[in-house]
Parts: structure tokens; sequence; C-alpha cells
């Protein structure tokens, strides 16, 4: 105490100025009008600014829900879009109202865990057996493009064998004629942004730039994109073509996916099983 006595004495006229200065504003901003209105929006304006920067500080804070409300609503669109496209009129063809045979749903997960610099990658997601995930479900990026097949199902998590993955194989065509070929990553190239489209048959010509979608043979809805032919025609040694794909998905960035629950999955693999290999 005696030493806060000391100093506020020894500068005792500073104190006073501030004093006497905070007096002089106070009174000259109370007995005049253009002073007040310029304190006023002075103060008005940087409290303002002082808000506006708090509020979006707020909405940094809430992006995570914010993306998390966005990839539900985008997985619900997009299972509208599959009912209203997938309508089987074949019945009648004068019906207005048409039944929906709906085979697909998507489902909106939140990717928790990720590798991209391995030769096979795995990724986790934050759903599992109890949002209806299970073994060989497909998953798709966002915007466009493939990601792999679920491997693995907790009660809350899945893990996704990704697209770059040596075991992972996707049936596709070439968009401008429906010619089949197998997707697959890493033959001689680890590039996560490029694949190969193989086992094309060899009269089939394939030209830069064509787009490559999904089948429909498996786990995927037909006609998804998946990439565009960056390098088309080279040749096997087994009457196949193969071609470099240059991938839509990036895998680098992903933070959200979809999972396609197929409606028709369990039946038809139960079906598939009465036949036998040799037959």
């Amino acid at each position: 105490m005696r030493n806060l006595w000391i100093f506020i004495s020894r500068y005792n006229a500073f104190f006073l100025f501030i004093i006497f200065f905070v007096i002089g504003v106070y009174l000259t901003i109370k007995n005049n009008a253009y002073q007040r209105s310029v304190t006023l929006n002075s103060s008005n304006e940087v409290v303002g600014n002082a808000y506006e920067r708090l509020n979006v500080f707020k909405r940094y804070l809430n992006l995570g829900m914010v993306n998390d409300s966005l990839a539900a609503e985008n997985a619900r669109l997009k299972t509208q879009l599959l009912r209203i496209t997938t309508a089987d009129t074949s019945k009648d063809v004068k019906v207005i109202d048409t039944i929906t045979h709906q085979q697909y749903t998507y489902l909106a997960a939140k990717v928790v865990k990720n590798s991209i610099t391995l030769r096979n990658n795995v990724m986790t997601i934050n759903k599992g057996s109890i949002d209806g995930i299970k073994n060989g479900m497909a998953v798709i990026a966002p915007q466009r493009g493939v990601v792999g097949f679920i491997r693995d199902v907790s009660e809350h998590l899945a893990t996704i064998q990704s697209l770059l993955h040596k075991d992972t194989r996707i049936s596709v065509t070439l968009k401008k004629n429906n010619a089949l070929g197998s997707l697959v990553w890493g033959d001689a190239n680890f590039d996560i942004r490029k694949a190969f489209i193989k086992e094309v048959p060899n009269h089939i010509k394939m030209n830069v730039g064509d787009s490559i979608v999904t089948s429909g043979f498996g786990s995927f809805p037909a006609g998804i994109l998946v990439g565009k032919i960056l390098k088309p025609n080279v040749a096997t040694n087994d009457n196949f073509l193969s071609g470099e794909v240059n991938l839509f998905t990036d895998f680098a960035t992903l933070q959200y996916v979809y999972v396609v629950k197929d409606k028709h999955a369990d039946e038809q693999k139960a079906l598939e099983s009465l036949v036998k290999p040799n037959e």
C-alpha cells in the first residue's frame, strides 16, 4: 500500500491531467451538439465493427454444425433426385401419377480419418451399423466421383476401402457408348488423382476427354461421373485396351461422403448365392 501511495504522489500531475482531460471531454461532448453527434457516430462504428468481428468468430465456431446439416440436406436432395429419375412408367404411359420404385438412398457421413499415401488406403467415417451401414455398400463423393466400398462396421463407425487400394475394382462404362470396363488404381502409378480403366474391348475407340461413369453393375447406381480419359487406347497383352483416367474425386480434401444404400442388395446376394459357379 505504501508503495502505491508513493507511486501516486510521484505521478500526481499526470493523474490529475488525465482526470481533468476526461472531465473536459465529457463537458465538451455534453454541451455541444456537433461534438456529441461525431462522438456517437464514431462509437457506434467502433461497436458495430466489434460486433461484426465477434459474429464472424461465432460463425467460424459453428462451421462444423453447418457442414453437417448441409451434408445431410444434400443427401436428402440426392435421394429425392433418385426418386424422380427412377420412376417406372412402363405399366401405362398414360398414367400421370406414376409409382416410384426407388432402389437407392444416400446417407451423409463425416470422414474422421483418411489415408492417401499408402498402397492400400482406408478411411473411417462417423456412421455405423446403428445407422444401417453394412459391408459392401458403395460410397461416393459429395459433388461427383466415387470413393470406395464399406469394409468393416461397428455400431457407430465404419471403414471404407478406398478406390486408392489394390483390391478395389469398380465397374464403369464409357458414357458415350456404354462400353464396359473396370476402374483400378495403383498400376505403376500412385497419383491420387489418376486411375486406370481396364478390360475395355479392343474394338472400342477411346478419346481424350471421354467421360467415365459407373455402370450400375455392383453397389454403385448407374451414371455417377467418375472421371475423364487422360491417355486412351493403351494396348495390353490380353486383347483388351486400357486408359488412364483423371479422377473427379479429390481424396486429399474429402471431409464428407455419401454412403449408398441399395434396397435390393440383400435380395440380390441371396439370389446369386443359389447359383453354383460351375453350372
